[in-house]
């Protein structure tokens, strides 16, 4: 189930000014980038960068991701191995409020979202 119109503008708004803290310098963003989407209970943050052998050619890299589950009004924290999957960030794996996963992923303590 996806977030209501009033829950999703609330969270664009969150971490959008989340993003918009950590972008990089306006003359850097052609060649690294931050952004984040909203796709039904979660939210995925990413770089965007060039692809490596085709500079023309953008591609993303998830960050993080947080995963609204409404039943037990919490937030699972995701962070993406070298396996190209999603795993429980087993530091902290939940999160009460997306504002505490946001925290988390900023202060990166074990270097597993920003690397």
């Amino acid at each position: 189930m996806a977030f209501s119109e009033f829950e999703k503008r609330k969270y664009e708004k969150l971490v959008g000014d989340y993003v918009e803290k950590h972008r990089p310098p306006p003359h850097v963003r052609k060649e690294l980038d931050l952004s984040f989407r909203i796709e039904g209970q979660s939210i995925e943050l990413f770089e965007i960068r060039p692809l490596w052998d085709n500079p023309n050619e953008r591609i993303e890299e998830p960050v993080a991701k947080a995963t609204y589950i409404k039943r037990q009004d919490t937030w699972k924290i995701y962070w993406q191995r070298a396996d190209l999957k999603w795993h429980r960030y087993d530091p902290a794996p939940e999160a009460k409020r997306l504002e505490e996963f946001l925290k988390i992923v900023e202060q990166d303590e074990y270097s597993c979202f920003y690397g």
